[in-house]
């Protein structure tokens, strides 16, 4: 699953090393039959060449010792003190040659397991040699001894790897029999060499001559059944010369002979001249069919090299050219597919937004020139960009769609709140009349209320008009106190008799945003309201710093948890597009906007208090001091509607009975404090 969803590169570079692997692992096959055919070489001039020598001394070696034995003289003469010389010095050729590097090398773990063997029972030679000349081995004790040695060349000889021509390898284990089976006529011959220089058999000594010579004949039948045909004329060639002949016959007269004290009826030199020419020529035989052998070994290893070459070579060849293609193609494949990422990247990042931007701001959009057609070329990755094309031109024209919706849709809202807004300023132009001229206080407090809720519903109706990205028409020409301005807010908030304003010094917030700083703090002075219980007060509280002035909300609820308040500083800070999905924090919107629109820095955190407080810093070309603070009237500034005044009197201390009158029928419409508290508070 994981390399479904790789790169290409990545897939590319998976098929690269794939193709190089089954072209090293067919190299190796190849190269395997070559390295094999150098190794049997090696093996064949290091090991097999200085052995053969080597055997047939140890044979002859065998042959005058148990002669000698047999004639009970226990004293080496001089020829079998020199054949022991000449069997020592091709043991030293043969160690010699055994120890190279290369040999040992090109050896497998059988055969130097075979080696050594060879080289232990070639090391007790000497032992053997003292016991027989010391008289503690007899006859067939020495036989067996030297039998061991000759067993273990024998055993080197089938551990030898073979060539992978399954012919030419069946071919060699015959040749390797027969060679086996010329062993066993010279064991044959040893044994009787002993026989003829004691002048008679036992019968234990007859048995196993019988038992020699069966062997031998049956290794030497099955040896030539499985010669090739070439092969067998020469084998047959040799049965029918004289020497073979005569050795075949003597051995008929000897296993027919019984074993007693008469005279053999074969003379011992008589068997002798036979049995040595016969094993030279079954030797000459061997040798010549391993000649003819290599002969046919020839052109099966130049069958390899060739192979070697053409799979080596050619096939490397081939993958360096499938490498380049699949490289050269890869770099075109992705160059074309960066092009369409390229693509839709500027469409979403890019066109998409610009068009919608332009659409909403009402300016005429061309989608022909705005969606270019891309050119990929005709095959698949054409294809694709042309279906790139087709999508991107429905997404634009979706896009300007969806666009030109909402800016229908906001000029609704629009149009909705200034409607709104115009009944509103109606109805609490008649309500100030109706104040203005009723002098009961129960009629009075009514009307009041009613004032109230008519300002509520022009700040709901102020709302709509920045949510559609307008400024709303209520505007100052002239500063405004900045304690006017708190007041003008609370009148906007419903349960304002639980705001206590702090001391707020003389300065003045300039005309242009007296409205929204209004509408921003009403906002959040209803927020904290809202969100505290009801038996709990909100402070509010402002002076100048050192960039502007600070205004800060107090209240004492439960406070907000730490990611929701980051969560919140974040969509004041940098407020998201506003989007018709919901009404979930729409207050927090409008501050966010109202803040945006002059600079404002609006941030909540954590009271020491329990609850939540709102630092808003208005900046520095928003305010200046007050050159004629109160009690001054008017002088030269504009001043906040009478209802704002009222409010602000009913949260300052009295100072005339038609003041407390007031302020005691606010204070009654006021629902009592329950004794609960509040829920946990969350942005508006």
């Amino acid at each position: 699953m994981r390399f479904r969803n790789a790169s290409v590169r990545t897939k590319v570079t998976a098929l690269i090393v794939s193709l190089t692997c089954l072209w090293a692992f067919a190299a190796w096959v190849t190269l395997r039959e070559g390295v094999n055919l150098l190794w049997a070489a090696t093996v064949n001039s290091g090991v097999i060449d200085p052995s053969e020598p080597l055997l047939i001394e140890l044979q002859r070696e065998r042959r005058l010792t148990i002669a000698r034995l047999g004639a009970r003289d226990r004293d080496p003469d001089k020829s079998l003190r020199d054949q022991r010389a000449r069997t020592d010095a091709l043991r030293t050729d043969f160690e010699v040659a055994a120890e190279g590097t290369t040999v040992n090398f090109a050896m497998d773990t059988t055969l130097r397991a075979r080696l050594d063997e060879v080289r232990g029972q070639l090391g007790k030679l000497a032992a053997t040699r003292k016991s027989i000349d010391s008289g503690k081995a007899d006859l067939s004790q020495a036989a067996l001894q030297y039998n061991t040695v000759i067993d273990s060349f024998y055993r080197m000889y089938d551990s030898v790897a073979e060539f992978d021509d399954k012919v030419i390898a069946e071919d060699g284990r015959t040749l390797n029999e027969m060679h086996r089976s010329r062993e066993m006529f010279a064991r044959e011959d040893a044994l009787l060499a002993g026989v003829f220089a004691k002048g008679g058999f036992t019968k234990t000594e007859h048995a196993e001559f019988v038992k020699t010579a069966g062997v031998f004949r049956y290794t030497l039948n099955e040896a030539l059944q499985k010669l090739p045909a070439e092969e067998q004329d020469a084998f047959e060639a040799w049965l029918k010369t004289a020497p073979v002949v005569r050795v075949q016959t003597m051995e008929q007269q000897l296993i027919r002979h019984e074993a007693t004290l008469e005279p053999l009826p074969v003379s011992g030199e008589d068997w002798q001249k036979s049995a040595e020419a016969t094993l030279s020529s079954m030797q000459t035989v061997t040798l010549a069919g391993g000649d003819r052998l290599l002969e046919r070994i020839t052109p099966v290893a130049v069958g390899v090299i060739v192979r070697l070459v053409l799979a080596g070579g050619l096939g490397l060849l081939a993958v360096i050219a499938s490498i380049v293609l699949s490289i050269t193609t890869t770099r075109q494949l992705l160059a074309q597919l960066k092009k369409l990422r390229d693509a839709a990247h500027e469409l979403s990042d890019e066109r998409l937004p610009g068009v919608v931007e332009r659409i909403g701001r009402g300016e005429e959009v061309d989608l022909a020139r705005e969606v270019p057609a891309l050119d990929f070329g005709d095959d698949e990755i054409g294809q694709v960009g042309q279906a790139f094309n087709t999508v991107q031109r429905t997404a634009v024209s979706v896009a300007a769609e969806q666009a030109e919706l909402r800016r229908s849709i906001r000029d609704i809202l629009l149009s909705l709140a200034r409607r709104t807004q115009g009944l509103v300023h109606r109805q609490l132009t008649v309500l100030d009349v109706m104040e203005r001229r009723e002098t009961d206080p129960e009629e009075l407090k009514e009307l009041f209320r009613l004032d109230h809720l008519a300002i509520r519903m022009r700040r709901n109706a102020e709302n709509l008009i920045v949510l559609s990205g307008s400024s709303p028409a209520r505007t100052w020409r002239r500063s405004v106190p900045m304690v006017d301005v708190v007041r003008g807010a609370l009148a906007e908030v419903e349960d304002y008799t639980r705001v206590t304003l702090m001391p707020m010094g003389d300065v003045v917030l300039i005309g242009r945003a007296v409205g929204d700083v209004i509408h921003l703090l009403a906002e959040l002075i209803e927020n904290a309201v809202s969100f505290s219980p009801p038996y709990t007060s909100v402070q509010v509280s402002g002076q100048l710093v050192a960039n502007g002035y600070v205004i800060e909300i107090e209240d004492r609820g439960l406070g907000m948890k730490t990611e929701d308040l980051e969560s919140a500083n974040e969509r004041i800070a940098d407020p998201p597009e506003f989007r018709i999905t919901g009404t979930a924090r729409l207050g927090l919107y409008v501050v966010s906007q109202l803040a945006k629109r002059h600079d404002i820095q609006v941030v909540l955190k954590a009271s020491p208090y329990g609850g939540t407080t709102v630092v808003v810093l208005l900046p520095q070309e928003l305010v200046q001091l007050d050159p004629t603070p109160e009690p001054q009237q008017n002088g030269g500034r504009e001043r906040l509607p009478r209802r704002a005044s009222a409010v602000a009197t009913a949260t300052r201390p009295a100072v005339g009975e038609n003041v407390r009158t007031l302020k005691s029928a606010r204070r009654a419409a006021a629902p009592a404090p329950p004794p609960v508290s509040a829920p946990a508070r969350t942005p508006a």
